[in-house]
C-alpha cells in the first residue's frame, strides 16, 4: 500500500517535469549551438574551402585589400634587407593589396590548415635569394602559431654554408624547413662566393650536372619548391661532358645566352623527376621579375612607384629577357611533366611571373639596405616584407591542398 502511495505521489511530478525539460532545452539549445560555433572559430579556424573553379589562379588583377598583413616588421625571420617598414619607408599602400584571380577568391593563408598538411613532414626551398625571401615570407605567416629552432649547424659548419644555407625545425610538428642554396641549379665554379665583388668575371656552369649542393639532400623531403633566375644574366663559360660550349656576355659581347638558362632548368627538372632520387611533391616557382628604372641595379636605377600596375601598364617597366626566360621555364617544366608520365602528377606550377610583374611598387628600394652597407644599390629585386611576396605562399598551400597532402 505504501509503495502504490508513493506511486501516485510522483507520477504528477513527471508530467510536470517532461514540459519544463523541453522547454528548458528550446530556451539553451541555441545559446549552446552558438557558444560552440564560437568556440570552434577561436581554436579551430575553419579554413575556406578549395574553390572548384579556380582553374587559373594566375591570371589576374591586384584589388584593394584594408585588413592589416598577416604579420608585421617586428617578425623575428624578416632579412633586415627586406624590411621596409623598420628601415623607414615613408608609405604603406603597398600593403594594401590582394591577388584576386580573374574567376576565383584565393582563400586566406592559415597557419594552422598549413601545420595540419606539413605535420611530420620536411620542406627545401631551392634557388637563390628570391628562394629565401619565400621562405622567410612563410616563416612570418607561421610565426603565429608557432615558431621554429634553427637546426642550420647540425648540417653545415663552414662559414660560407652558414651563409647561405638554413634548416628550421618546428618541433610540435615535427616540420623542418630548409633553404638549399643553388642560385644556377646545375654545377657552378662558385667565382661568386670568393670574388663577390667582380660581377663581371665569368662563372663556369656545368649545364648537365645538376648541383649536389641540393641533389645530396633532398632524397629524404616531402616537398622541394625551385625558384631563380636573377643569377643567370652574369658572364657564364658553359661546359657539357666537360667540354666548353658556349658563353654569355663574352667576347665584349652583352647579349643572353638563353641556351644555358634552358639547359639548366632541363638538368633540374629530369634530376627531381627520377624517383630514385625524390619521391615527394615538387613546385616550380616562375620568374619574380625587377622594376629597376632610370638604370641598372648597379648605375643608380630605382623603383620609387608606391601603387600597382593594372595589366595594361604592367610592361612598362620589365626587366630585359623575361618574356624569353619565362617562356622557357613553362616549356622545362611542361616537358618534364610529360616525359615523366605518373611522376608527372607531382611537378606542381605556381606562376607568379605576371602577377608579380604588376607590383614595381613592392621592392625595398632604398628602405632594405643594412645602415653603412651597400647604400647606393637600390634593391627592386627581392620584395618587402610583409608585402606581395605573402601571395605566393597563399598560392602555395592552395596548391598543396589541391595537388594533394
Amino acid at each position: 500500500m505504501e509503495t502504490c502511495e508513493a506511486t501516485e505521489i510522483f507520477k504528477p511530478k513527471r508530467i510536470f517535469l517532461f514540459p519544463l525539460t523541453v522547454l528548458i532545452l528550446v530556451i539553451l539549445l541555441p545559446l549552446l549551438i552558438h557558444f560552440n560555433q564560437t568556440s570552434s572559430k577561436v581554436l579551430y579556424p575553419i579554413v575556406e574551402p578549395i574553390t572548384t573553379s579556380c582553374n587559373n589562379l594566375f591570371l589576374g588583377t591586384w584589388v584593394p585589400y584594408l585588413k592589416q598583413p598577416y604579420y608585421n616588421q617586428t617578425c623575428p625571420f624578416i632579412t633586415e634587407k627586406q624590411n621596409c617598414l623598420i628601415h623607414g619607408r615613408p608609405d604603406s599602400d603597398f600593403l594594401k593589396w590582394r591577388w584576386k584571380p580573374d574567376n576565383c577568391e584565393l582563400p586566406l593563408f592559415d597557419a594552422t590548415q598549413f601545420f595540419k598538411i606539413v605535420k611530420g613532414k620536411s620542406m627545401a626551398f631551392v634557388g637563390d635569394s628570391i628562394g629565401r625571401n619565400q621562405m622567410e615570407s612563410l616563416l612570418c605567416l607561421l610565426n603565429s602559431v608557432a615558431r621554429p629552432e634553427e637546426i642550420t649547424t647540425k648540417y653545415v659548419s663552414s662559414i660560407e654554408d652558414l651563409t647561405y644555407f638554413k634548416w628550421w625545425f618546428y618541433a610540435d610538428y615535427n616540420f623542418t624547413i630548409a633553404m638549399l642554396w643553388s642560385p644556377f641549379l646545375v654545377k657552378s665554379s662558385k667565382s661568386y662566393i670568393y670574388n663577390s665583388s667582380n660581377f663581371y668575371k665569368p662563372e663556369s656552369l656545368y649545364l648537365d650536372e645538376p648541383d649536389t649542393a641540393w641533389t645530396s639532400r633532398i632524397e629524404n623531403f616531402d616537398y622541394v619548391i625551385f625558384s631563380g633566375g636573377q643569377w643567370f644574366f652574369r658572364p657564364f663559360t658553359f661546359y657539357e661532358n666537360g667540354t666548353i660550349v658556349g658563353c654569355q656576355k663574352c667576347n665584349n659581347s652583352i647579349e643572353l645566352n638563353y641556351y644555358g638558362y634552358k639547359k639548366a632548368y632541363r638538368t633540374a627538372f629530369k634530376t627531381i623527376m627520377n624517383p630514385n632520387l625524390f619521391k615527394g611533391l615538387a613546385f616550380l616557382v616562375t620568374h619574380s621579375p625587377n622594376h629597376f628604372e632610370n638604370g641598372e641595379w648597379n648605375r643608380g636605377g630605382g623603383c620609387n612607384r608606391t601603387q600597382p600596375f593594372t595589366n595594361e601598364q604592367k610592361w612598362e617597366v620589365h626587366p630585359y629577357g623575361l618574356e624569353i626566360i619565362h617562356q622557357i621555364q613553362l616549356d622545362e617544366f611542361s616537358a618534364a611533366k610529360n616525359n615523366t608520365g605518373k611522376n608527372g602528377s607531382r611537378f606542381g606550377l605556381i606562376d607568379i611571373t605576371d602577377a608579380m610583374l604588376m607590383r614595381p611598387d613592392g621592392h625595398p628600394n632604398k628602405y632594405g639596405h643594412v645602415s653603412g652597407k651597400n647604400a647606393s644599390i637600390n634593391d627592386c629585386v627581392h620584395w618587402c616584407m610583409p608585402g606581395p611576396v605573402d601571395t605566393i605562399n597563399e598560392i602555395f598551400l592552395y596548391m598543396i591542398m589541391r595537388m594533394g597532402l
